[in-house]
This record gives C-alpha cells, structure tokens and sequence, in this order.
C-alpha cells in the first residue's frame, strides 16, 4: 500500500466512477484542477484511491475523494485522508475541511472533522462543510481505552494471562463502565476470559449491557472461533470485534470475515513475544514474526490493530516502545493501539510521542498507578 502524488488525469476515471458514473470525464474536472495536488493510493500497482488538495491562504480544502468500489470498507479512505492531514500539518497549515455529502457525515465526524455551514443541495445530494483544526487532530487522534476482562460476569485482571492470577476489581462490569464514560471515555477494550478459555462466546450479556447503558464504543473479544461468534458479538452491541488466534490458525477463515464484515468492524490483537506472534494463551510461540504477520494482514484491508508484549503485560514496568516504533516505522499507515506494561501517564505519553494510535490500559487504572482524575484530565 503506497500514497504517492499523481496528474489530474490520473484522477478522473476513479473520481467519475464512483461519484459521477452518469458524468464523461470532462464533467468530472473542478475548477483549478491543475493547480491542485493530488494524491493516488496504490494498492501494488493499481490505482484505488484518489483525493485532490487545493492550498488556500489561511487553510487548505480536499476534494473528490474516491474509493474505488472493490476497495471501500477496508479503511482507504482513512489512509488517504490521513495522508493529506499530515501533509498539511508538515505545511503548517492550520486547518482543513471540504464539503461533504451526507452520506460521509459520519466518516468525517469520526475523524474530529465538525460542521462548518448549514446544509445546502448540489443536485439531488445535500452536503455541509465539514472543518478540522488541524492542531487539535493529533490530540484527538490518541485514544486511551480502558480494558474490563471479564470472568464469572466479574471484572478481573490477570498477571501474564495466568488465570490462577486473577484479582477481582469489580462484580458489576456496567458500573465500570459508567464511571469510565462519566470522564470523557469514549472506547472500551471488553475481553471475555471465559469465552477465551472456553473457544466460543459466553459474556455476551455483559457485553449487550454495556452496549446498551451507555454509549461507549466497544470492542470485544474473546471466544471468537466461528461465524456465530462473530454475529453474537455484532447483534449484542460490539462497534468492533477483537480477533487474535484465528487471524493466526485460520487467516483465510480471518479473511473472509474481515470481506464479509468490513476491515472497520475487525479489531486485530497480536499478542507478540520476542518479536515473535504468540497463541494459545500465549503458551505457544510460533515461527511467525510479527512484521510478516502484520502485512499479510494489512494485504487484507485490515488496519485496526493492537500489539502485547507478552513480557510486559500485567507487570506495570512499562510498554514496548522500540518494538512499537519499530512497527510504526514499517507500517506507517495503520491505525495502530499499544497494549501491556501501561505504569503510569509518562508511559501513555511516550506511546503517543511514539506515534501510537492509542493504548490500551487495565491494571495501572485498577491499582490506583493511574488516577480517575488524571484520566479525565487526559479526555479534555
């Protein structure tokens, strides 16, 4: 997967065909096309995505994103979008914004993008604008989500994934996930260490609970060895569904999910040790490095994806960063979680310095090592 800079001609059969199939390629140029920059996504050597960027005085205004349709829901619209946000950032340019139509609200809205003008008709579509502050997305960009594992309906921590090391935080899941959303929270990391043990889903009341009292996005995970699995989690509230074994054991069983479902609604976990992907409970190490691992699945569509340094999980003595950099540095583009070792803000810190996405933290919340109050400070 490649973004690199293209002609406007280069642009207009793709823009045409999804947003204009009625249209000839003529019909298709804005005015100042010639003038703008535009940016292709190539996936090997095919062209699958096209956005244009025209620079103004004190912004910057993006046009005519296209995905190409075989392509869309496996996050193309993200990198690229995400392309030409950083690009305007290395520019110092202070905003961004386009004019959307309404069917993309949602995307923008996901990405911190918030409406600029009343709705107005182009046609038959109705589109608002739609503006990013462009110094405010890279703190927007870092999610920290709170992990709740459950066993026995309970929310508990283990030590290394050792069930005969587990501590009981909470009986009632839903009410830590309340007190999460009531500072700012806004994804949670749900892990049903029963359906883990088990191969199959069996939390998924918890789950439907939390879904339904509140509006946190969550991702499950858990159990999930078949496509009933699957459907469980999705109809029970699940935004995302967390996969770590399979995508290892049976990665065309993984593929076919992830086309089936779309890449948006598949969380990836690669639990690592050594640089080497780890399953079973990480009791098995197998021959398969994480790199390899991660691009035969970004090959996919897949980009949703946290990483746990066996090593470091549950020991509250600090995350992976050079792993993590390491990662980030090959595979720039993904949407990308740190998970395991979280001690204290300085390390939530310095993952976001590395270029993380997110991160994922349980026990340095449960054991006091990270305040509700620090929290909450961190979601402002």
């Amino acid at each position: 997967m490649q973004v690199r800079r293209i002609n406007t001609v280069d642009t207009l059969t793709l823009r045409r065909d999804v947003l204009y199939p009625d249209q000839s390629l003529d019909a298709v140029k804005v005015e100042g096309d010639d003038d703008g920059l535009h940016f292709g996504l190539f996936e090997q050597s095919t062209l699958v995505g096209v956005i244009s960027l025209f620079l103004e005085r004190v912004s910057a205004r993006f046009r005519k994103l296209a995905i190409s349709p075989a392509c869309q829901g496996k996050g193309y619209g993200s990198i690229l979008l995400a392309h030409v946000e950083d690009f305007c950032r290395r520019e110092r340019i202070p905003s961004l914004w386009c004019d959307a139509r309404d069917s993309a609200f949602g995307f923008y809205e996901k990405r911190g993008y918030v409406y600029d003008s009343a709705p107005f008709k182009k046609g038959n579509n109705t589109f608002r604008k739609m503006k990013i502050e462009l110094g405010q997305a890279s703190a927007q960009k870092f999610s920290v989500i709170p992990a709740i594992d459950i066993i026995d309906g309970k929310c508990v921590r283990l030590t290394q994934g050792d069930y005969a090391q587990k501590k009981v935080y909470n009986e009632h899941p839903l009410e830590v996930a309340k007190e999460f959303e009531s500072i700012g929270v806004t994804r949670l990391h749900l892990v049903d260490l029963d359906g883990a043990k088990k191969g199959s889903v069996v939390n998924w009341k918890v789950l439907e609970a939390i879904a339904g009292h509140t509006s946190l996005v969550v991702d499950f995970g858990g159990g999930i060895k078949k496509e009933d699995d699957l459907r469980i989690v999705y109809e029970n509230g699940a935004a995302l569904a967390t996969i770590g074994s399979i995508a290892v054991k049976e990665p065309e069983l993984f593929f076919s999910w992830v086309k089936a479902y779309g890449a948006d609604k598949i969380f990836l976990g690669a639990d690592v040790k050594e640089e080497k992907i780890a399953v079973g409970g990480w009791l098995e190490t197998t021959d398969l490095t994480i790199y390899d691992f991660l691009e035969s699945n970004i090959k996919e569509g897949v980009h949703h994806i946290f990483c746990t340094d066996i090593a470091k999980d549950g020991l509250l003595q600090g995350p992976s960063i050079p792993l993590y950099k390491k990662i980030l540095e090959r595979f720039p583009n993904i949407d990308f979680v740190a998970s395991g070792g979280v001690s204290n803000m300085e390390d939530i810190y310095a993952l976001q310095e590395a270029g993380c996405n997110g991160v994922i933290v349980g026990k340095a919340i449960y054991e006091g090592k990270i305040s509700m109050e620090e929290l909450k400070q961190l979601m402002k």
